[in-house]
This record gives structure tokens, C-alpha cells and sequence, in this order.
């Protein structure tokens, strides 16, 4: 077996080595162009709707049924936005980028979430329905089949989110968990990781109805757990904040450290991190929200693309937003041998003493397993798009336990390595697709819209708009 994870890890170097840098020069461009695109062309819909998807998100709590209720596909997102990107993600930031990567996760944020508002939306629009189960399915892959007639290119996304989600970002939630309990307890990496595949096991083998409902429970009130810490931390050096927020502006325009690569002279350090780092945590634009977007029984498709827009803001602006503030009171957030989760333990150490290593290991272990989960639920809901058979899942839901326990056995450079690499793949084509889809973006913005107008709860009602039934829309879904 160790034969087996070497080898594969000495081809997951090569892949790094040879892809990385390339596919990130291009990233980073389309993804900040990308998100001004549909910030204006909505007309900032991230800040004038920003009301509205909290009473969305609130009001969409009761079942209909089968699928996954509004409220349930927002903390199914959530799972997987809010884990070890928060936290272990926001401390290799700074630590790599200083505090000015910091900045560039706002940004990323800022901008993103109306790239988050199409992408959802698009997943309603073009959500089918499962015959076998009766659960909506959906989420780029089926938007690139229907919407741009493109089946091919479909699969090639979908293979590419099957690699994000269900392989490399798992392996870094597990390798994140390795690395917090080890600080904490001094466990064992192999006991953990067999540990970590035997209870992910017994999820994954339930279903997106359970993770949707496991998820719903878990994650608010672990977020709300973490963010009291936060609060405390923040109280208990007010006066010092101020510093630390101007420290975050001033250094976010520091171009003395370069970020390498093709256009490297163009980026930062604290660039480039900030919005590597951003984006993995807050998956604004990337492509995997709008998988537990459409399983969502949506009255209307914008009332969903406006609910996934909040996960960014909760995830980035607020959660990670904490971290970064509780990290750069501390005094250690410099220094060149703590990076991860273990920069951030050491700085809950220095707020709170011993306890706080033991706290953040044990909300890791719900943060980072519930994202086990949620991008779990993201990549079965593509290998079923791809071939929806039983042998297949059942192949796939093994590899995913080999990466769950390969992430948790080796070295983390490797693991969070290979995860930038295959969501910068999977981010440009989302990218790209969701502005050849802006026009049905505009179109249901503008009926939810109208409807808000006229004092009216927005239903869409696709007979309404006939050109979207030759845009590749199932009628049948919105009748």
C-alpha cells in the first residue's frame, strides 16, 4: 500500500509541476474579469439583493418533498465553503503573502458573488429531475449540455469537479484534520485516516438527502461556535483591530514580492494567494455551488442563485474575514515555520492559552468533515451525470475513500498543491461558460425583479419566457 501512495504522489508532482503555473496566470485574469462582468451588467446585485437572500435563505426552510429545501442546498453549499479554507486556508494566505492577501480574498469575494448569483441561477434554470429517486439534479455540467448544446464539454467539467471535490479537496479537509488533532492530542495520521474513510463510509452510502440534512443541523451551529471565539478574541483586543485592518489595506498594494509565473510582474504575492486562497474557500464562480443549487425545489430560479450569493458572503467577508483578524493579533503570524492550521492554532494559543489548540481541532474535525460531505454530495452529483450506474458510484465512492486516507497520510504541500491545480481547471471552464449563459441570467433576474416590484413572492413560471424552451430548458420542471 505505502508502494501504491508514493508512486501515485510522484505523478501528483508531476501534474503540479508541469500545470500549475500556467493554468493560475489565466485563472486569476478570467476570474476577476468575470465577476466585473456580471457585477455590472446586474447592476451590483450582490449589494442591492443582499437583503433579500437572507429573508430567501430564512423562508426556505420547509419541505416540499423529496429534494433538498432552499435552506438545506444553502448549508449543503456552506459544508463545503465553510472547512479548512476559513481557517487553515486564510493562515497559509497571510503567512505566504502577508497580511495583504487578506484584502485580495475580500475582493475576490466582493466581485465573486455575483458570479455566484449566475452560476446558481443557470443550475435552477437547467435542473432535471432524477427518475429513479425523484430528487433534482443539476449544476454546470447539465447547463453546459442543455444551454450551450455542448454535451462534451460537459463531461470534460464534470470530470474535472470529480477531481476537485471528490478527490483533491477532500484529501486536503483530511490532511487539515491530521495536522489539528496531531497539534492537539498527538494522534496518529494512519489511525486518523482509517478513522476518517470507515465514518465518511457510512455517509457517503446514505445519500445527498442525508448530507443535506446532517449539513443543515452541523453547520450552523459550528459556525456559530467558531465565530463566538472569534468575537471574544476581537473584544478582548478592540483597540488594537483598527491596526490590523489598516495593516490589510496598506500591504495589499506591496508589489515588492512577485508572484511568479507567465504574468507574474502583473500580481503580487499577496495577490495572487489571497485570491488562490480566496477561491477555494469561498468557490465563488468555480463551479461547484450551483451542484447543490439544483437540488434545491426553488419557487424561483434567481431565489436560489441569491441564497448561494450569502454562502460567499458568510463564508469569506465574515468567517474568513475572523481568522484573519484573530492570526494577525497574535505575534507568531510571521514566522516562517507555521503555516495552515497550524499557524492558526498557534494563534488561538496566544489569545486563549492551551485551550485554544484543543478548541480549533475539534471544530476542524466538524468543519473539515462536514466539507468531506458536502463536496462529496458536488461530485456524485456529476459521476451520475456522467454515467448514472451503480457499479460506477460504487467505483467512485472507493476512490474517493482512498483520497480521503491518502490526504490524511501525506505531506500537506502536495495535497493543497494538487487542489489548486485541478480548481483552476475547473474554474476557467465554468468561467467562460456562465458568460456565454449571461443572457438567461438577465432574463431571470429581470422577471424575479418584476415580481418583487409588484409586491408579489417571485414563482417562475417558464411559459412565460417560450425562448427559454429552446435554450434547452425543461419545460415540465417549472409548470
Amino acid at each position: 500500500m505505502d508502494s501504491i501512495i508514493i508512486g501515485f504522489e510522484n505523478l501528483l508532482q508531476w501534474l503540479v509541476k508541469t500545470f500549475d503555473g500556467p493554468l493560475w496566470d489565466a485563472t486569476v485574469i478570467v476570474l476577476l474579469l468575470v465577476g466585473l462582468f456580471f457585477t455590472i451588467t446586474t447592476g451590483f446585485v450582490q449589494l442591492r439583493l443582499l437583503p433579500r437572500s437572507f429573508r430567501e435563505m430564512w423562508s426556505g426552510r420547509a419541505s416540499s418533498g423529496d429534494s433538498l429545501t432552499p435552506f438545506q442546498a444553502f448549508t449543503t453549499g456552506l459544508a463545503s465553503r465553510v472547512g479548512v479554507g476559513n481557517i487553515g486556508g486564510v493562515a497559509t494566505a497571510i503567512a505566504l503573502g502577508g497580511p495583504g492577501a487578506v484584502f485580495w480574498m475580500w475582493i475576490t469575494a466582493l466581485i465573486g458573488m455575483s458570479s455566484a448569483f449566475a452560476e446558481s441561477t443557470l443550475a435552477q434554470v437547467y435542473k432535471t429531475r432524477d427518475d429513479k429517486t425523484g430528487v433534482f439534479r443539476g449544476g454546470p455540467a447539465y447547463y453546459i449540455s442543455k444551454g450551450l448544446r455542448a454535451p462534451w464539454l460537459g463531461v470534460i467539467f464534470a470530470m474535472t469537479l470529480i477531481f476537485s471535490f471528490g478527490f483533491a479537496f477532500n484529501a486536503v479537509q483530511s490532511n487539515s484534520i491530521v495536522e489539528a488533532t496531531r497539534n492537539a492530542w498527538g494522534w496518529d495520521a494512519e489511525y486518523v485516516g482509517i478513522i476518517l474513510v470507515v465514518i465518511t463510509a457510512g455517509i457517503i452510502f446514505g445519500g445527498v438527502k442525508r448530507i443535506g440534512q446532517i449539513s443543515a443541523k452541523v453547520v450552523p451551529l459550528m459556525a456559530l461556535f467558531y465565530l463566538l471565539m472569534a468575537v471574544i478574541i476581537l473584544g478582548m483586543n478592540i483597540e488594537k483591530v483598527p491596526a490590523v485592518l489598516s495593516a490589510i489595506v496598506s500591504s495589499a498594494f506591496d508589489f515588492s514580492a512577485m508572484a511568479g509565473g507567465i504574468f507574474g510582474s502583473l500580481f503580487s504575492q499577496a495577490m495572487l494567494m489571497g485570491i488562490k486562497r480566496g477561491l477555494f474557500s469561498n468557490e465563488a464562480g468555480m463551479g461547484s455551488a450551483p451542484n447543490s443549487a439544483a437540488t434545491s425545489d426553488a419557487k424561483h430560479p434567481a431565489s436560489q442563485g441569491l441564497i448561494q450569493m450569502l454562502g460567499v458572503f458568510v463564508d469569506t467577508i465574515i468567517v474568513c474575514t475572523c481568522t484573519a483578524v484573530v492570526v494577525l493579533l497574535s505575534n507568531d503570524y510571521g514566522s516562517e515555520t507555521l503555516k495552515s492550521v497550524s499557524l492558526t492554532q498557534k494563534a488561538l494559543q496566544f489569545h486563549v492559552g492551551e485551550f485554544g489548540i484543543h478548541f480549533l481541532a475539534f471544530m476542524l474535525l466538524l468543519f473539515c468533515y462536514t466539507s468531506i460531505i458536502g463536496n462529496y454530495a458536488y461530485a456524485e452529483n456529476n459521476i451520475r451525470y456522467i454515467r448514472n450506474h451503480p457499479v460506477v458510484v460504487l467505483v467512485f465512492r472507493l476512490v474517493v475513500l482512498f483520497f480521503v486516507y491518502f490526504g490524511a497520510v501525506r505531506d500537506g504541500g502536495i495535497v493543497w498543491a494538487f487542489a489548486d491545480t485541478v480548481m483552476a481547471s475547473m474554474a476557467l471552464i465554468n468561467l467562460v461558460v456562465i458568460v456565454l449563459l449571461s443572457p438567461i441570467v438577465w432574463l431571470v433576474l429581470k422577471d424575479y425583479q418584476a415580481q418583487l416590484k409588484a409586491g408579489q413572492d417571485p414563482v417562475f413560471k417558464v411559459q412565460n419566457h417560450p425562448s427559454l424552451s429552446q435554450r434547452g430548458v425543461d419545460s415540465e420542471i417549472w409548470k
